[in-house]
This record gives structure tokens, sequence and C-alpha cells, in this order.
């Protein structure tokens, strides 16, 4: 199975993503736990590029690219090969990542964008997502911007969360949407609840 998580950032998702890891790997399941962008050698090399090159110095088309290439690395050496071997993989942010902050957020072709990324997966896309929604408000009050990306304003943000939330009425299926705002501990038991009723236990 392959699960990943999505959301703006400070959203709670890399949290969540890492309680989920450790409840399943105590449950007995093999976790493989990964991210994008970062994923991979080659991908800690672009998450540095994306994240801490001047906002001036790189444009959303090439900020775009850098996140497909680090995806097609990530899918090749990680996701898949994961997969085949029976594991369950996590992935904090995949594909919706680059609709909801490349498509919305910066104002590219999203049905471009959509077809982009299943050239680079091979149509792989995951089997849940769990979606943490909270309104870019919030993100201040959760820490200061730390990158080029947490840098962008107020606007972007509402894009980039309406996006998510179209992604989600789109694939009600695969796509589940929760509260962010709502304490760890009660997001973390509703994720499990939304899982063991996806595996059917």
């Amino acid at each position: 199975m392959f699960i990943s998580f999505e959301g703006i950032d400070k959203s709670g998702k890399t949290t969540q993503a890492v309680l989920l890891a450790k409840y399943l790997k105590n449950k007995g399941y093999p976790v493989v736990s990964t991210q994008e962008p970062g994923g991979t050698c080659l991908g800690k090399k672009i998450k540095e590029l994306i994240l801490h090159t001047p906002r001036e110095k790189i444009s959303g088309i090439g900020e775009l690219f850098l996140y497909l290439t680090d995806r097609y690395q990530h899918v090749k050496e990680v996701i898949e090969p994961s997969l085949e071997k029976g594991r369950l993989v996590i992935s904090d942010r995949y594909t919706d990542a680059t609709v909801a902050y490349q498509g919305y957020g910066r104002g590219l072709d999203i049905r471009w964008i959509e077809n982009l990324n299943k050239k680079v997966t091979r149509g792989l896309l995951p089997d849940l997502t769990f979606l943490l929604d909270i309104d870019p408000k919030v993100m201040s009050e959760r820490g200061k911007a730390e990158d080029r990306i947490e840098q962008e304003d107020f606007l972007f943000y509402t894009r980039v969360r309406q996006g998510y939330l179209q992604i989600a009425k789109s694939f009600p299926e695969r796509v589940k949407l929760l509260n962010g705002r709502k304490e760890p501990q009660q997001i973390s038991l509703e994720i499990r609840k939304i899982l063991h009723k996806k595996l059917g236990e």
C-alpha cells in the first residue's frame, strides 16, 4: 500500500506521517517512510536548490521541473522497489503537492502538470492520501518561515489551500480531508480509523 500526506506548510502533515509510520511498525507492518523533495541522494540536492535559491532566481516552470526530476528519481529508486517488495510506503508529499503549489499557487496550467505527473510516475498514485487542512493564517502561529516556499505571501497560500480542497473534492475515495487545527493525537486516531477501514480491518 502507498500512502501520502499533503497540506500547506506547517499543517502538521509531517508529524502525522511520522506518527502513522511508528504506529504501523509497532503493529508489525514493513514500513518505508520517505518524502518529496529529498527522498533520494539526488533529491536532497534538488531540495536544497528549491528551498534555498533566492526567489528571483528560479521561475515557476523551473521550480516545477525540479520537483518533477525529484519525483522521477523518487518513484524509480524508492517507491516502486519498496512496493514490489510488499512494503507499505508513506510519503510526505507527492503529486498532489505539485498540482496545488505550482498549479494553483504559481498559476501554471493544471492539466499540463497532471500530464507531466503521469509521465514521471508512470501513473502511480497513492492508495490513500491524508490531507491536513489549515487556514494560511495559522502558519504564522506555528513558527516563522524557514525557506523560500514558506516565505510566500498569504494570497499564494490561499490559492494552494484552495487547490488542495479542489483535489479532495475531485478524488474523495483517495483523498481524506482532516482538520489540521485539531490536537495531533486526535488527528492520528482519525487517520488510523480511516486506514483500518481501507485495509478492511
